[in-house]
């Protein structure tokens, strides 16, 4: 039998460090339950002392793992950070506090300003104390990949003797070269005294383009907690990709005497989920979830998969969940087969809700030849987008062309109901729409990004717009829009980026 490599999934957390990324409660709730149908071993919910909106999801998401996994809360190593990590994790079944301090010399000269024997006793003050509220203690060497070996070994040691449960062996910059860092795995093995008895973890990021790769040779060098997140989300270049990882231990688990529980085929689906919610879109060519992942525009390609699949295919579509067969759904299909198409998708709908979707799925159809699965899960998200509104779109009329001024007609709705309506000019159609927002909504912010994608094929495809805005606090807020109009779609975009932001005031207000 091969070892069992546990998979920490820190999408949550590091993954929502990604600039623009950051979630609310009701969205990490979203994607914890997708991450507890995967079966994942341990989810690192957030950093409660942070926020109170990171506290209350630490809180909700221990609620509901129950006994299916682990839930963790990061701290430093800093008294406070622990007691409100474990107030949070009080409703956890299997609570973990992930406590830790920088340990290469450029963070404890330049950052932390400690001697190599202060950061050990701070070390063990925090394992001591975290093990007070919970058994489960995991403490992390920030930039080990970049510590001196013999002082890394020195405060491994001394973690594991104070109570450490899980000893984190974080490449933080993505420095190291693979064989680099198994050769430092390998050596605290046959140095730490006691490290036989805790789990080794790695934390690796993909600065250089390796984290995967990094994980993978600490594996084989004796890890056994991989630490990564849904689409490689994180700091700078991201993380450890956990789609990669488990089906590169799935590949190759004799040679690396490794295997997971993760459920695969639900892997697309949480690289949707997590795209959709974030609002950062996973290259076509990603490995595993990408578009094209085991997509085949070759000629010789194609002649070869049709006659035997792995002819150029590793991984059998299937098993991420990439593949099945589909209904093809235009504006003559019914409400069975659209129903039966969203349960497919994972999505059920109360009867009046349904019929809902069902009128927004003829719109689309009526300009369309097909609907994909990409239209009904924009369908779906669209609406969720305006039900949860403070400023809901009406309508937008623009005019423009040479040589004509561009001007924008608009219409938004507010909370109460109240429509307002005013028309204003720009330097095209869209600017024109977003100064009618503004002169509406009256928020200060600065649009950062602005991208459009097409969402599924054809010339009649639904335009998926996606906008970035920055708040005059320094925030950085996301917003997607579909609509067959990419006018619509980007009003629509703009205008749920300021709904987030004006929620965010509120919360932060309250």
């Amino acid at each position: 039998m091969t070892r069992k490599i546990a998979i920490f999934d820190t999408t949550l957390r590091d993954g929502e460090q990604s600039p623009g990324a950051s979630m609310n409660t009701e969205e990490k709730l979203i994607i914890a339950r997708q991450l507890i149908r995967m079966n994942v071993d341990v989810i690192e919910a957030g950093f409660p002392i942070s926020s109170p909106g990171d506290f209350k999801s630490v809180a909700e998401i221990g609620r509901i793992a129950g006994d299916r996994c682990t839930v963790c809360g990061l701290t430093r190593a800093v008294d406070k950070d622990i007691e409100v990590a474990a107030e949070a994790l009080k409703t956890a079944k299997r609570p973990r506090i992930h406590t830790g301090l920088g340990v290469s010399p450029s963070h404890l000269h330049d950052k932390l300003h400690l001697t190599e024997d202060e950061a050990i006793e701070r070390a063990i003050r925090a394992v001591k104390l975290a093990r007070n509220f919970v058994d489960d203690v995991e403490f992390y060497a920030e930039d080990a990949g970049r510590a001196d070996q013999d002082f890394l070994v020195r405060i491994i040691e001394a973690a594991v003797k104070a109570g450490a449960t899980v000893v984190n062996i974080p490449d933080t910059t993505g420095y190291n070269l693979p064989w680099h860092f198994g050769q430092r795995i390998r050596d605290l093995r046959e140095r730490v005294d006691g490290i036989e008895d805790v789990t080794i973890s790695v934390h690796t990021h993909n600065d250089l383009g390796m984290a995967t790769a990094l994980a993978l040779e600490s594996v084989r060098n004796g890890a056994t907690q991989i630490e990564c997140t849904i689409n490689g989300l994180g700091e700078r270049a991201g993380n450890t990709s956990l789609e990669e990882v488990v089906m590169a231990i799935r590949m190759h688990g004799r040679e690396l005497d490794a295997h997971t529980d993760i459920v695969t085929q639900e892997l697309c689906h949480a690289s949707k989920l997590v795209s959709s919610i974030t609002g950062i879109n996973v290259q076509p060519n990603k490995a595993i979830v990408g578009a094209n992942a085991f997509a085949h525009s070759s000629g010789i390609h194609q002649d070869g998969v049709l006659k035997a699949r792995d002819t150029y295919e590793i991984i059998d579509p299937a098993d991420v969940g990439a593949a099945g067969s589909q209904i093809i759904l235009s504006a003559r299909s019914g409400h069975a087969a659209l129903r039966h198409r969203m349960s497919e998708l994972g999505y059920t709908f109360a009867d009046d809700e349904f019929e809902s979707i069902y009128q927004a799925f003829l719109e689309v159809a009526d300009k369309k030849k097909e609907v994909y699965d990409e239209d009904l899960e924009s369908i779906v998200h669209e609406r969720e987008r305006v039900s949860k509104a403070i400023w809901t779109l009406d309508a937008v009329q623009v005019s423009c062309g040479f040589p004509l001024t561009p001007t924008a007609t608009l219409t938004l709705v507010d909370e109460s109901g109240e429509k307002h309506t005013v028309a204003a000019y720009g330097t095209g159609p869209v600017d024109a729409a977003y100064k009618a927002v503004d002169e509406i909504v009256k928020v200060e912010n600065d649009l950062s990004e602005f991208a459009i994608k097409a969402i599924t094929r054809g010339i009649d495809a639904m335009g998926e717009v996606t906008v970035r805005v920055t708040a005059a606090s320094g925030e950085v807020y996301t917003g997607r829009g579909s609509d067959n109009d990419i006018i619509v779609s980007s009003t629509k975009a703009y205008v749920n980026a300021l709904n987030r932001l004006i929620s965010d005031q509120r919360e932060h207000a309250a």
